[in-house]
């Protein structure tokens, strides 16, 4: 038998219960992975409360993990047992399952893991790095010179995305939740901070851009900040929203855009920028690469053991957080 943490019904972090499961085995296309850390997201929390559902009830939480190769299905060809690997388990729709001593994953989502990569830095960087990438590369390509917003700018993608963009040449606006998050922020990658009750975001970044706004802000907080988000743009300017830690973006008048400066929102998800394997390690091998180099840091803040997950959620949902939270096995 195996220990997961699973759902039986949706609710508090109290559903939350380390059960003893069997393991698996692995089908074709599929590896049996012996988790050595799992990464705490918001999404986990969004599928514990029922506001993502999930298929079928019991169900083990987590969409990151890294560890061990234990065993492959037929055809399985691109790792082998005693790799290590991370993952994201993908798609939409997808049943999660790092929450556990050993998750059965599809053998086209493994990440070969170098030897400096441990297996908490990997289970902390690989949804959240991958995302920072997708964002900065993908949805709206940053260029060097560029000033760019990103909200919760402590947490772990804005830890990350604020390091790939001085990278790349950018100058990072960041907001935060208090002075201890400034800090943070302002140790990885973000050239100016703006704290959120404390500051006016709009009126900050307007100051900071001679009053032409951003080209792109990059939104993981969802309800709290879409109009500071639209308020800090310029002309054509872009909202990428990724996320919504505080809850969903209330229905707007999509003709709000055009005296605004004909603006552009876009809903972006990781799915969508992993669609194959290639483009996957795509963008796995230049993450991978600046972490194992230590080009880019991956503060890991909060670590629990597995059975303690339910203290993991409360610390995230309360705000107690900042850069990653990884659960160890």
């Amino acid at each position: 038998m195996a220990r997961a943490i699973r759902i039986h019904r949706n609710g508090g972090p109290e559903v939350l219960t380390l059960d003893d499961v069997e393991p698996g085995t692995p089908g074709p296309g599929q590896a049996l992975v012996r988790n050595g850390a799992a990464g705490v997201n918001f999404i986990d929390l969004h599928q514990r409360a029922g506001r993502y559902p999930l298929p079928a009830l019991p169900v083990t939480l987590g969409m990151e993990g890294a560890g061990r190769v234990e065993a492959v299905g037929a055809g399985v060809s691109v790792v082998k047992p005693g790799d290590r690997v991370s993952y994201v388990m993908g798609g939409h729709g997808a049943v999660p399952a790092s929450y556990a001593d050993y998750s059965i994953v599809d053998a086209a989502a493994l990440i070969q893991l170098p030897d400096e990569i441990d297996d908490a830095t990997a289970a902390a960087m690989t949804l959240k790095g991958l995302t920072a990438h997708y964002l900065l590369r993908g949805a709206y390509p940053v260029q060097p010179g560029q000033t760019i917003l990103a909200h919760a700018a402590a947490g772990g993608v804005g830890l990350l995305l604020a390091q790939m963009a001085k990278r790349i040449g950018a100058r990072v606006i960041g907001t935060v939740g208090s002075e201890a998050k400034a800090e943070l922020a302002l140790a990885h990658g973000c050239d100016h901070v703006v704290i959120y009750g404390k500051e006016d975001v709009a009126a900050r970044v307007r100051a900071l851009t001679g009053g032409e706004g951003v080209p792109v802000v990059f939104d993981a907080v969802g309800k709290d900040t879409f109009q500071a988000s639209l308020d800090s743009l310029q002309v054509r300017g872009t909202l990428v929203s990724f996320g919504t830690a505080s809850g969903p973006i209330p229905p707007f008048n999509i003709f709000e855009l055009n005296p605004r400066g004909s603006l552009y929102v876009t809903s972006a998800g990781l799915a969508w920028y992993t669609r194959s394997r290639t483009e996957l390690l795509e963008r796995a091998s230049e993450l991978v690469g600046l972490v194992a180099t230590g080009a880019i840091k991956v503060p890991i803040r909060q670590q629990w053991p597995l059975e303690d997950a339910a203290e993991a959620h409360r610390a995230l949902e309360g705000r107690r957080t900042s850069g990653m939270t990884v659960l160890t096995l």
